[in-house]
């Protein structure tokens, strides 16, 4: 499918509102970054405590957040998830073994916030276990006759009632549990004598160290350099060194920023942002070798046309597979940077801003580069023939004259 038929757009002339629009993004980007002493990385790589918990109601993010700020030392994040009733909870610990006490803690502040402290379970947040101790002597003073196997497997099946949808964790009443196999009313009265439902159901936890984490950092920053180091050496053993040379500038450059459209919009840096990064070191040095292609292609052709006619016309040639491939991508990243929630949403931005600033980087990045080198090679051929003496330049002159 082509979409431009017999294109000839002048991208060459046009390239310095580019280069200009990439200089105000890069000095900007690490100004920012010089400004914030770095990114902002995510718990991923600076270590910390992480859960995510979800309410039965839309989550009051600033009480969260005052709540742990006065047992907590550090910064607390606290963000809610949109779209949902869950809230992303995150501590920036540098002391190893403050992580495990800063986990129970967090779980005390909001069991104390928006719990019980009448001494009954929480139902919302306990394991099988638990559930089973407490519920073992209720049931044996009302003359249930549950034995040991037979009360494991039913509290069982009830966190698994209470994990299933729709209720996902959070139960509205234990009068809806009546429902699961094996539950009685002794159960259903036990069940409110001994425990209470929570407005609240700890999703997930994590925790990473600090050390971890700055093992992650330098093995993601030395995935990225082996990245563009590998791409380097197989299209200078591929084309021409400067081939090479012009695809990783170019993808260094957007790379570059990126990272510093991160840093202008406060955004984390985690391992699906150095996914996304990496993805996008692929997808621009794949759309910068396809024009390097048709430009390598049309100098075996059109010898004689002049260096930067050529290189503006294998644009030209290409410009259809670009578009459809480029746009095509865009629209689907943009999907998910709208529509993919936050969890995904800083890997979307990365992959938006990406596609954007590849697609133009090879065809104003790149490409320019090819064409200055090349002129940079003729000016000083040619102030090598000026150079000679006149004997020598007319033996040169008629040796051409010869060969023609």
């Amino acid at each position: 499918m082509e979409i431009f038929k017999n294109a000839n757009f002048d991208f060459l002339g046009k390239k310095m509102p580019f280069l200009i629009v990439s200089l105000v993004l890069t000095v900007a980007g690490l100004a920012s970054l010089a400004m914030k002493g770095g990114p902002r990385y995510g718990i991923d790589f600076q270590g910390g405590a992480l859960m995510y918990v979800k309410f039965a109601e839309l989550p009051p993010v600033e009480r969260i957040r005052s709540a742990l700020t006065s047992r907590i030392k550090g910064e607390i994040a606290a963000q809610r998830i949109v779209g949902t009733n869950e809230v992303m909870i995150g501590t920036e610990l540098k002391d190893e073994r403050e992580l495990d006490a800063a986990r129970r803690t967090m779980i005390e502040v909001l069991t104390a916030t928006f719990g019980e402290q009448s001494g009954r379970l929480d139902f919302t947040n306990t394991g099988r276990q638990a559930l089973v101790e407490r519920l073992r002597d209720p049931l044996q003073r009302a003359g249930a006759g549950f034995s040991d196997e037979q009360l494991d497997e039913l509290a069982e099946a009830l966190l698994e009632f209470r994990d299933s949808a729709p209720r996902s964790g959070i139960a509205r009443s234990f009068d809806e549990m009546s429902a699961v196999a094996g539950v009685t009313p002794a159960v259903i009265a036990a069940l409110k004598q001994e425990c209470y439902l929570a407005p609240f159901s700890i999703r997930s936890v994590e925790i990473v160290g600090p050390k971890v984490g700055a093992e992650l950092r330098h093995q993601a920053m030395m995935a990225t350099l082996l990245a563009l180091g590998g791409m380097l050496v197989y299209i200078a053993f591929r084309f021409e060194w400067i081939y090479g040379v012009a695809a990783v500038v170019a993808t260094f450059h957007d790379v570059v920023i990126t990272i510093g459209l991160f840093s202008i919009f406060d955004r984390e840096i985690s391992l699906t942002v150095i996914a996304a990064l990496l993805t996008l070191v692929g997808y621009s040095m794949n759309d910068t070798i396809v024009v390097f292609d048709r430009i390598r292609e049309n100098l075996k052709i059109l010898r004689k046309e002049p260096y930067p006619r050529l290189v503006n016309l294998s644009i030209n040639q290409t410009l259809s597979r670009t578009v459809l491939t480029s746009g095509l991508t865009f629209l689907t990243v943009l999907a998910l940077f709208l529509f993919g929630g936050q969890v995904l949403n800083n890997f979307a931005f990365a992959l938006v801003v990406g596609i954007v600033v590849g697609t133009y980087s090879s065809i104003f990045i790149g490409s320019p580069i090819l064409v200055f080198w090349q002129g940079f090679l003729e000016r000083r051929k040619r102030a090598a023939i000026v150079a000679l003496p006149s004997g020598k330049q007319a033996v040169r002159r008629s040796s051409t004259k010869a060969v023609k």
